[in-house]
C-alpha cells in the first residue's frame, strides 16, 4: 500500500523522461506514518514556536535535478543538494536523495557498487593542449622541479630541474626555450593559478593575438587547479612512483645521518 509521501513522489515525477511508475519506491519517513495529520503537525508546531521552512514546490526541484543530471553527468546527491542551495532552492538533502534515486537509479547503482566510469578525456591533435605544472616533493632538498606535457600525444614538451619553480621568469624561460625549438605554440595551455605562470600566460596571449579560433588571444591560457590537470598530473605521479621516490628516500636518510636531533617530515 502506497503511503501519502510515495504517492506525492510518483506524481511529481512521472511526466519526467527515464521514469517508469510502479517500478521504484521511495522510504516513508516515519513522521509521515504518525496518526497524526500533516495539518496537525504543522499547526502544533506553529503553537510551539517551531519555525516551517518555505520549501520550494517538489515539481520545480524534480525539473533542476533533471537538467543537473542529464547536463553535468551523474552527480552524487550531496552535490546536487548544494547546486540546489546555490541556485536559491529550499529543499532538504533528504528530499533530493529521494528524488535522485527515481530520476537516476542507474547512477545510484553504480555509485553504490563503487563503479562509476571515469571521465573521457579529449584532445583534437598534437599541440592543440599543452598541460603545464609544477613539481615540490623534492623542494626540501633544493630540487625545484617544472614540467609541460602535450595532451595528445604525451610528448614532453619540458622536464626541467633548477632551484626554484616559483619565479615566473624561469617558467617564462622553458616556455620560450620550447616554442622556439618546436618551432610554434600550443592553441591552448592548461596551468594553475601559480604568480610563476604571469609570464607564459601573457606571451601565449601575444602569440595568438591575430588567431581567428575560439581559443585565440585570451582565451588562448585556461586556469584550473592542479587535481583538474589530468594529463601532467598522472605524469608526476609516475614520475613519483619510478624516480623521485627513490631520490626522496635518500636524501631523507642523509639528512637524518647529518642531523639526528632535527625533526623533518618525510614527504
Amino acid at each position: 500500500m502506497y503511503s501519502v509521501a510515495e504517492e506525492r513522489a510518483e506524481r511529481v515525477v512521472s511526466g519526467l523522461p527515464h521514469w517508469t511508475p510502479g517500478k521504484t519506491r521511495i522510504h516513508c519517513p516515519p513522521w509521515l506514518c504518525s496518526p497524526y495529520s500533516v495539518e496537525c503537525v504543522l499547526r502544533r508546531g506553529d503553537s510551539s514556536g517551531i519555525r516551517r521552512k518555505n520549501y520550494t514546490d517538489l515539481e520545480e526541484v524534480a525539473a533542476f535535478l533533471h537538467s543537473a543530471i542529464t547536463g553535468n553527468g551523474r552527480q552524487g546527491y550531496q552535490w546536487l543538494h548544494l547546486r540546489a542551495i546555490q541556485q536559491g532552492y529550499v529543499v532538504s538533502q533528504d528530499t533530493i536523495r529521494q528524488l535522485v534515486k527515481l530520476l537516476d537509479p542507474d547512477g545510484v547503482a553504480k555509485r553504490r557498487a563503487l563503479r562509476l566510469s571515469r571521465r573521457q578525456y579529449r584532445n583534437k591533435g598534437p599541440n592543440a593542449l599543452w598541460h603545464m605544472d609544477g613539481y615540490d616533493k623534492l623542494k626540501p632538498y633544493g630540487i625545484a622541479i617544472s614540467g609541460c606535457i602535450d595532451g595528445f600525444s604525451r610528448y614532453i614538451v619540458w622536464m626541467e630541474a633548477y632551484t626554484t619553480n616559483n619565479d615566473p621568469k624561469v617558467i617564462a624561460d622553458y616556455f620560450v626555450s620550447s616554442t622556439a625549438r618546436l618551432g610554434g605554440c600550443p592553441e591552448w595551455l592548461h596551468a594553475d593559478r601559480g604568480t610563476e605562470n604571469g609570464h607564459v600566460e601573457n606571451m601565449l596571449i601575444f602569440l595568438r593575438r591575430n588567431h581567428a579560433d575560439s581559443f585565440a588571444r585570451d582565451r588562448s591560457f585556461l586556469y584550473g587547479r592542479s587535481t583538474a590537470n589530468q594529463r601532467i598530473e598522472s605524469w608526476l605521479a609516475i614520475l613519483r612512483r619510478q624516480s623521485a621516490q627513490f631520490w626522496i628516500d635518500v636524501f631523507y636518510s642523509n639528512v637524518m645521518d647529518i642531523s639526528p636531533g632535527i625533526s623533518w617530515t618525510r614527504i
